[in-house]
């Protein structure tokens, strides 16, 4: 196998992980969507807990694009 190939094989598996990330901002905002649709007065309380969640899970999806720009790009 050529490290062309290689290169590209492996900048397609590090982008397995802004898949991860898409899954998990919606699983983060399902979850709260559920929670304040049962429990309404309580949502108010959980906005923080929301935001630093999908910030956190931004931030690895971002990051494994940061993995496979530079396996693109660098290597």
């Amino acid at each position: 196998m050529e490290a062309e190939a290689a290169k590209y094989i492996g900048a397609g598996l590090a982008c397995f992980g802004m898949l991860g990330a898409a899954l998990g901002v919606g699983n983060i905002f399902a979850s709260f969507l559920t929670g304040a649709l049962r429990n309404p007065s309580a949502a108010q309380s959980q906005f923080g807990n929301l935001i630093f969640g999908f910030a956190v899970t931004e931030a690895l999806g971002i990051f494994s694009l940061l993995i496979a720009l530079l396996l693109l790009f660098v290597v």
